[in-house]
């Protein structure tokens, strides 16, 4: 891979200052203060809440405390998504510190996945990195490595250790220079306005003719709405890591540089604010 250390720990190292508050129809022994955090953008809500955690049960009545959850503005926030996507879909035109409200009761089971272990995580973290590099190697790279190495990639993300897990997943970066890039570009296409889960398709990072592909052409073939104008206005912002990258961007650069820990390229798709 072109090698842009720079960009890879500026997208490591995001984070956003994030505000708790327990949901006021919580049964508390006293007052429960708003606990305040960095959240890192690229790791998972259950993964780093667990001083949020303990700040609200300190106040609770242990037999009123059940699985915690997380909601936005009345939206439950998926814990499966990567941090940095749940803020870019749902609150990245809004005032920081983000303003999440924690639950510890009536679990929504249509919206949310239950998570009761961090095992939980990082098997969902595991799948999505094998089915990342299916599309880019054939599955060729992740097979090749060891046990170790997988625990290598989960306890980098976990521990937050950015040598440590870039050390073993620029192997997932890489192709044969013949290549050019790889098979499919794995990314997926989040829309706020929509209930739909994600797009995704498969995407060559190169045309037929040689030239490489942009994020324009991949929003053009895959999410045509997302780039046309209406009376010559765009109407939507095209966000990842909470910057909108020009469309002219070649894809595959963005797959190397700007891919979520596990490997996939995570577009929001959301309405440019009209102030």
């Amino acid at each position: 891979m072109t090698d842009d250390k720079d960009v890879l720990r500026d997208v490591w190292f995001g984070r956003i200052p994030t505000c708790f508050t327990l949901y006021q129809d919580e049964i508390t022994e006293r007052e429960a203060d708003p606990y305040y955090l960095l959240l890192p953008r690229i790791s998972y809500l259950t993964l780093v809440t667990d001083k949020v955690k303990k700040h609200f049960q300190k106040v609770m009545r242990q037999e009123e405390v059940s699985e915690i959850w997380f909601e936005y503005e009345g939206t439950p926030l998926k814990w499966h998504y990567p941090i940095g996507l749940l803020f870019d879909l749902h609150a990245s035109n809004t005032a920081l510190p983000w303003s999440i409200t924690v639950h510890f009761k009536n679990f929504p089971e249509k919206d949310l996945l239950h998570c009761h272990s961090k095992d939980v995580i990082e098997a969902h973290f595991m799948a999505c990195i094998k089915e990342a590099d299916a599309l880019k190697h054939k599955s060729q790279v992740i097979n090749e490595m060891q046990k170790k190495d997988h625990k290598q990639l989960w306890m980098g993300l976990q521990n937050d250790k950015f040598e440590q897990f870039w050390a073993i997943n620029r192997k997932l970066m890489e192709y044969p220079p013949e290549d050019n890039g790889f098979r499919y570009i794995p990314f997926r296409i989040y829309q706020a306005t929509t209930e739909r889960p994600f797009i995704q398709k498969l995407f060559r990072p190169i045309a037929s003719g040689g030239q490489l592909h942009t994020l324009g052409d991949l929003l053009k073939d895959v999410c045509p709405s997302a780039v046309t104008t209406e009376d010559g206005e765009q109407k939507t912002q095209v966000m990842i890591h909470g910057i909108e990258p020009m469309l002219e961007t070649p894809i595959q650069w963005l797959s190397e540089h700007m891919s979520y820990p596990d490997n996939f390229l995570h577009i929001s798709i959301i309405p440019r604010p009209t102030d």
